[in-house]
């Protein structure tokens, strides 16, 4: 099997993974050493230049309506308190509780998912958010 045979989501589902979970290791590390707001703030930057890089360099449409600006920045806005919220948290206790909790975002997506976009409710599913929700309860003893 090449990696052409291989599930979109799923590549880009693992490098995600990946490179979050360096991110989160690099982010605390700099958070030890320089005030953590200072140190998300840093870390935003370099990340928002990159994207506005891949952005201008790509065939990414550049048009922005109303609706999907507002959901953008509101999403932004949301990314910003999570990564500020995550960097101080750093700085109270350890990456593994802090990165885990943090990591438990897809749980709320998820809920938010089946209440109210309509998406559908499983056993599967929230037998995923039942075991997700022990592994953290494990993790942060």
């Amino acid at each position: 099997m090449g990696l052409s045979d291989i599930d979109p989501a799923i590549l880009f589902g693992f490098v995600t993974m990946v490179a979050w979970g360096i991110w989160v290791v690099l982010g605390n590390a700099a958070s030890e050493s320089i005030d953590p707001r200072t140190a998300a703030a840093i870390s935003y930057l370099v990340a928002g230049v990159l994207a506005l890089g891949f952005v201008l360099t790509s065939d990414a449409s550049l048009a922005v309506t109303p609706r999907g600006g507002l959901l953008a920045g509101a999403a932004g806005l949301f990314t910003g308190i999570g990564l500020i919220s995550m960097y101080i948290g750093f700085s109270h206790g350890s990456t593994t509780v802090v990165s885990t909790f943090g990591a438990m975002y897809f749980v709320v997506a998820a809920i938010i998912g089946m209440t109210l976009l309509g998406e559908q409710l499983t056993i599967t599913r929230v037998t995923g958010i039942v075991f997700a929700t022990i592994g953290i309860m494990l993790v942060a003893r």
